[in-house]
């Protein structure tokens, strides 16, 4: 099976028919959205209820963790242990993973994660605070893909049942990873496509870096040439989800769009749409 989302349904103007029900025009077109706002401030229960209550049934998020869970903070800031932490996380949660409507945890770890016995130690320790919650994996730095590492590194995601998370984004130095076409849980690989703005990845310590790095617009032959990669990743898990992330210059929801439509997919059980935009 292969799904398709976006990054966040605020951002996204050409799926939008009121400001006032973003998510639920969002929720007519694509499956399921990486809930982006889970990584800057752990959701109230009012709002986790209030999304669960504007998507069908059977639409699902995919909320990033914490930043002091993936050590872009340090939790001491936050939290009295690092256990207590996900505690809270996981149990803010809790309505979503009752309802059958979480598709994975997203950790996105930062570029200056390395391959090291510390961060293996650390990501068992997830595995265990995480206990059997589906959890997909994004390293930042190319250690963990080396050649003397990736073997390694895909053993281990498999080992303690995470998802690989497949990425399709510049190769700048120092916070990217190559595309590793390889899937570790036999149940759902992510396939996150960032764009491929090179300078707005370069300059990452500019101050409006994010609205850079995710500023561009996949080409038609550039989505064709991502079909053979989604086929073969299609026979390792039940489960493909595909996620746009080019979101600045407002393209992802119409790239997303057209792959979807060389894929030749629908969605079934989609919220009703007010307007069809795409006939």
């Amino acid at each position: 099976m292969i799904t398709i989302g976006l990054t966040g349904w605020s951002d996204h103007e050409l799926l939008m028919t009121r400001r006032t029900r973003k998510l639920e025009d969002y929720a007519s077109h694509f499956p399921f959205v990486e809930l982006d706002t889970s990584f800057y401030a752990i959701p109230s229960e009012k709002n986790i209820l209030s999304w669960i209550n504007k998507t069908p049934d059977s639409f699902q998020f995919i909320p990033k963790a914490f930043q002091a869970m993936t050590q872009h903070k340090e939790w001491i800031d936050f939290f009295p242990s690092q256990e207590a932490m996900f505690q809270l996380y996981v149990a803010a949660f809790k309505p979503m993973i009752e309802a059958g409507k979480i598709k994975a945890f997203l950790f996105q770890f930062p570029p200056f994660f390395h391959y090291t016995k510390e961060h293996l130690t650390y990501l068992k320790k997830i595995r265990t605070w995480m206990g059997d919650l589906p959890v997909a994996v994004e390293f930042r730095h190319a250690s963990w893909f080396t050649e003397e590492n990736q073997p390694l590194t895909l053993t281990f995601l498999k080992d303690y049942q995470f998802s690989h998370a497949v990425i399709d984004q510049p190769q700048t130095p120092g916070n990217s990873i190559p595309m590793i076409t390889a899937a570790t849980n036999k149940e759902l690989t992510l396939f996150r496509l960032h764009g491929r703005n090179y300078e707005g990845w370069l300059h990452s310590t500019d101050s409006n870096w994010r609205e850079k790095r995710t500023f561009y617009d996949y080409s038609e032959a550039e989505l064709a040439s991502f079909i053979p990669i989604i086929r073969s990743l299609e026979h390792k898990s039940k489960e493909v989800a595909i996620i746009f992330n080019n979101n600045s210059g407002g393209h992802a929801a119409s790239n997303a769009k057209y792959l979807q439509k060389l894929l030749n997919l629908t969605f079934d059980q989609l919220g009703p749409q007010q307007l069809n935009l795409f006939d």
